[in-house]
C-alpha cells in the first residue's frame, strides 16, 4: 500500500477478507484483490466481480466518519438517477473489526477501464458523452440546495490561502509572479451563473471508458451543488484543445 499521509492507516488484504466474511457472509470466500488507481483517501479493494469495498485511509472519529460515509451514500445514489450512463450502487457501511479503527462501505462494481489523460483525448464521441453528461446533472433539481463545502465549487476568493502557499512552494518552477497576477484576475471574476448539481470530482479515474466511450463514472459521494464550471475539469483532463 502506497503511504501518502502521516496518519495513514494500514490495512492487509487478511484484514480485509476476515470483515468481509465476518459482516458481508455472502461474499466470504470469494477472491479479493487491490485495485490500484488515482484515489487517496481509501483503500480500494475489488471483490470477485460484483463489489467493491473501500476504507478510508485517515484517522477520525469512527461516528463522524460514518455520519460521512452515509452522507455520501445518499449523494451517490441521487447521483445514479441523475446520471444518463452507470454509477456504482451504494450497498453497505460496515462496522471496525480486526484491527482496522473505522466504518467503511461497500458498492456494486462497474466493468471498464479508468481514462486515461490521452489515450481518448482525440474522440468526439467521448466529447459528446461528457457533455450529455454534464447536461444531465446541471438540469437535476437542486431543491434550493447552495454549496455548503468547504473545497472546490463555492467561491475562488474562498481559496487565497491555499493558492498562496502552493504558489510559494513553487518558487524556481516556473514564473511564479506571473501565477500571483493570473490568480488575483482569477477570483475577482463575477459568478453569472446559479449552483447547479455537480459530481465535483470528474477526474480521470473517475471516469471509466470502453472504446473511446463513456460507460459509467465513480466516485459520485461529492455530488453536490456547486459552481457550474466545476464539471468542465473533465474535459481538461481528458481532452485536446
Amino acid at each position: 500500500m502506497r503511504v501518502m499521509h502521516d496518519d495513514q492507516i494500514d490495512i492487509s488484504l487478511e484484514q480485509v477478507a476476515a470483515l468481509v466474511a465476518d459482516q458481508l457472509p455472502s461474499l466470504g470466500g470469494l477472491g479479493i484483490v487491490p485495485v490500484d488507481g488515482g484515489g487517496t483517501v481509501n483503500a480500494i479493494y475489488r471483490i470477485s466481480d460484483k463489489v467493491t469495498a473501500r476504507f478510508p485511509l485517515r484517522h477520525g472519529d469512527p461516528h463522524q466518519v460514518r455520519a460521512q460515509l452515509q452522507r455520501e451514500a445518499l449523494a451517490a445514489a441521487e447521483f445514479r438517477q441523475a446520471s444518463p450512463v452507470p454509477a456504482p450502487e451504494p450497498l453497505h457501511i460496515g462496522e471496525p473489526g480486526y484491527g482496522y479503527p473505522l466504518p467503511w462501505t461497500t458498492q456494486s462494481w462497474l466493468p471498464g477501464a479508468t481514462a486515461t489523460p490521452t489515450l481518448w483525448e482525440d474522440s468526439l464521441r467521448l466529447a459528446g458523452d461528457l457533455a450529455e453528461l454534464l447536461q444531465q446533472l446541471r438540469v437535476w433539481n437542486t431543491s434550493d440546495r447552495r454549496f455548503q463545502g468547504q473545497g472546490r465549487g463555492g467561491l475562488l476568493s474562498d481559496h487565497d490561502a491555499w493558492v498562496g502557499e502552493c504558489i510559494r512552494r513553487s518558487e524556481g518552477l516556473f514564473d511564479t509572479e506571473m501565477a500571483r497576477t493570473m490568480w488575483s484576475g482569477f477570483r475577482q471574476l463575477s459568478r453569472d451563473e446559479p449552483d447547479v448539481m455537480c459530481h465535483t470530482d470528474l477526474i480521470p479515474s473517475n471516469v471509466l471508458i470502453d472504446d473511446g466511450r463513456l460507460v459509467g463514472v465513480l466516485d459520485a459521494g461529492g455530488f453536490q451543488a456547486a459552481d457550474p464550471a466545476l464539471d468542465l475539469v473533465a474535459g481538461w483532463h481528458l481532452l485536446a484543445d
